[in-house]
């Protein structure tokens, strides 16, 4: 089996400067965010025609990660550990400890996203399908900084397992290196997955939603693996806390595309009609 190798969670230190692991995930998120999206606008002629510009682009990711960081940290403070902050309300502040919620992270960016479009004039899903395939690698990082802070960690595993890690911080059972399935499902996976599906123009809110259904489905499926967090319902082995918060991603996405989808063809089959009489 393998033995969690124990990381320095400072990646660097000058003075009483400390830079860590987790905070360096986040700038490269949100750094690649930046050139996928740059990447977008040039090889995407529908998204320049739309009017997306780099301007534009700088505009939206400052927007984002401000919805990224607060709603993620509000996210773990609500869903998952609400009386350890009540305790400790100031501990919110400390992004650097760990503790960051997707789902509340996901509120924010909601949030942000409405508030530009209202700034900016865009449809709001123009804003988050143009959005949504420069988020998965970010989360990729994201679960490696999780892994780096040893937290996270994977329910109890066959010890025959090639990839078996134990982690000794938490006991000497073999576990699932969980923060690693969720790099490769909701980050590597979905990225292309979303990628390839925008390489296209497709009906206004259809990438949004594949995102959401898409996240959901490899988030719940991720869960299986990973150590169940207590969280607001309180600590279950058969539905996590991260699987109830996915449930409404899934259904809510397949909605969306759903609606995206037959709102296309709706307009289609009405630019196609022939019209008829002098007023109509």
């Amino acid at each position: 089996m393998l033995i969690y190798p124990k990381i320095d969670p400072v990646a660097l230190e000058i003075g009483p400067l400390a830079v860590r692991w987790y905070g360096l995930m986040y700038l490269l998120a949100f750094s690649q965010a930046w050139w996928l999206g740059r990447r977008r606008i040039r090889t995407q002629p529908w998204l320049a025609g739309a009017g997306w510009t780099t301007d534009e682009l700088e505009d939206l990711l400052f927007y984002g990660v401000i919805g990224v960081i607060v709603g993620a940290r509000l996210g773990e403070a609500v869903f998952y550990q609400p009386a350890y902050y009540l305790r400790q309300p100031l501990e919110i502040l400390a992004v650097w400890h760990g503790g960051m919620s997707f789902h509340g992270g996901f509120l924010g960016v909601l949030l942000a996203m409405t508030l530009y479009a209202r700034k900016t004039g865009w449809r709001w899903f123009e804003v988050t399908d143009f959005i949504a395939p420069l988020v998965p690698l970010g989360l990729a990082a994201g679960r490696v900084g999780n892994f780096i802070n040893g937290e996270l960690w994977g329910r109890a595993a066959d010890p025959s397992l090639p990839w078996a890690m134990i982690f000794p911080h938490v006991d000497r059972l073999p576990r699932h290196p969980s923060p690693l399935y969720q790099a490769a499902l909701e980050g590597v996976a979905l990225f292309v997955l979303l990628w390839l599906f925008a390489r296209k123009e497709r009906p206004r809110g259809a990438v949004s939603g594949v995102f959401c259904a898409g996240y959901g489905v490899f988030r719940f499926a991720a869960e299986y693996f990973r150590a169940p967090d207590a969280g607001i319902f309180g600590r279950s082995e058969v539905v996590s806390m991260g699987q109830w918060l996915s449930l409404p991603m899934i259904a809510i996405g397949l909605v969306i595309l759903v609606r995206a989808y037959r709102g296309a063809a709706a307009q289609g089959a009405a630019a196609a009609s022939p019209r008829t009489g002098a007023g109509s």
